[in-house]
């Protein structure tokens, strides 16, 4: 029985390493906004941890901010875990911008890597926030709405898992922003990590609340599991980019614009719709303002009738305004998402490419309008040729390579010079031309 007993104690001393050796940390990755797909990929995470029995979900963040909706998915599904979510703002120079904020305080455990920043909450809109009138006060009151929802909600996220509640305030209502030594200091954060081992060395046996229950953190030298999207979500994060669905509507406007312009060329018109697509694609994942759509559909308008109703460029001008107005405004919904299209950096470089692009061909088009025809029957009108059988009035005229009944203002002798006044159709106007100079 001793001998036995021995076994028994071995065996569970054996499986114990071995479960200690097994523990592993999940990892998930978010480079990018906050929105349905990555929403639906952090979701997952957090189920598919709680199910393989991971030790805990490590989030590596680095965000300039998402939609609401989405973030709100995303803090209830962490606050709600039944396993304790760690975020860290990694690698050196990421950030926790706007919805990113919620994220990292939601967490059971915040950690930055050095370099990085956090904060700047503030519901984003383009546009002077003093307009006058009842369209400036329905915007601000829209904007008020936002921000004091988007307190509110910071606020019962910093209380819930004790961290800086006048701090989280602060960054919606007054955009503040700090970097990780200060966000450390002030409570905004757990701790300061280089690397991605050393947070995970710093935090073992860190206590904290799962479900309203302690647990007790074992991650040290825990194995790291990579959580990736597939590639359908993958696809759906670049799609609910404001950037990317910008360019997209930019290069499907462009493509058709040249398909209008230069009928039968085929391909610019294809890859323009299919870049419309996707581009509509995205207007349905992300908040759109109908003003903006609207006003960049009216660019577009005004930039093809330039090519009909030549003003020297004045349409072609406006439909460029509008187009670059409508593009500022298109994701301005404060209420409901705090990204916005990169003005500066996309929006007006992207319009002004598509409008110099645009302008070529405007320029070509006119031009072109603006020469006689150098093609078809349209091309004989001038030209010289001989009568091959007396035209009096009517007779066969041989020009440009061709015989044509041709009917004569007087009488042409045969081998006469004659000069194309007009074409009727399939018969020629001509009249005697002066004989050829010695």
């Amino acid at each position: 029985m001793s001998h036995a007993r021995w076994v028994s104690v071995a065996l569970l001393i054996v499986l114990a390493a071995g479960s200690a050796h097994a523990a592993h940390v999940n990892l998930a990755s978010i480079s990018g906004t906050i929105n349905p797909a990555s929403a639906d990929y952090l979701r997952q995470d957090i189920a598919a941890s709680e199910r393989d029995g991971a030790s805990a979900l490590l989030v590596e963040l680095d965000t300039p901010g998402g939609l609401l909706a989405s973030t709100k998915d995303v803090i209830q599904a962490m606050l709600n875990a039944g396993i304790p979510v760690i975020v860290y703002v990694a690698p050196p120079g990421a950030w926790a911008g706007s919805a990113g904020t919620f994220i990292t305080l939601a967490a059971n455990v915040a950690a930055m890597a050095p370099g990085t920043s956090i904060g700047a909450a503030h519901p984003v809109g383009f546009g002077p926030g003093g307009e006058e009138g009842e369209k400036g006060k329905e915007r601000d009151f829209a904007a008020e709405k936002a921000e004091n929802f988007t307190a509110a909600f910071i606020e019962s996220i910093a209380k819930e898992r004790k961290r800086n509640v006048e701090w989280a305030v602060k960054a919606v209502r007054q955009s503040v922003a700090i970097p990780q030594d200060e966000a450390l200091k002030l409570g905004v954060i757990d701790l300061v990590a280089a690397d991605r081992d050393e947070l995970l060395r710093r935090i073992d046996g860190k206590e904290t609340l799962v479900r309203g229950k302690p647990w007790k953190l074992a991650v040290a030298g825990a194995e790291v599991r990579p959580l990736k999207m597939s590639p359908l979500t993958r696809v759906l994060d670049v799609l609910a980019t404001p950037d990317i669905a910008i360019l997209l509507i930019l290069a499907g406007a462009l493509g058709l614009y040249v398909e209008f312009t230069t009928p039968g060329v085929v391909v610019p018109g294809v890859v323009g719709a299919i870049c419309l697509l996707l581009g509509f694609f995205s207007l349905q994942i992300l908040p759109f303002s109908w003003l903006g759509l609207l006003l960049m559909l009216g660019g577009l308008t005004l930039i093809v009738a330039e090519v009909f109703l030549s003003s020297y460029g004045l349409l072609f001008l406006l439909g460029v305004v509008c187009f670059l107005i409508g593009g500022a405004r298109l994701f301005d919904r404060p209420d409901l998402s705090d990204v916005n299209v990169s003005f500066w950096s996309v929006l007006v470089p992207a319009v002004g490419a598509v409008g110099g692009f645009g302008a070529i061909v405007v320029f070509g088009v006119v031009r072109s309008f603006r020469h006689a025809p150098r093609a078809g029957v349209g091309e004989l009108v001038g030209m010289i040729g001989r009568a091959a059988s007396p035209l009096e009035p009517e007779g066969t005229v041989f020009v440009r390579g061709e015989y044509w009944a041709a009917r004569a203002e007087a009488a042409v002798p045969a081998g006469g010079r004659v000069e194309v006044t007009a074409v009727e159709g399939l018969r020629l106007r001509v009249r005697l031309a002066p004989p050829e100079s010695q």
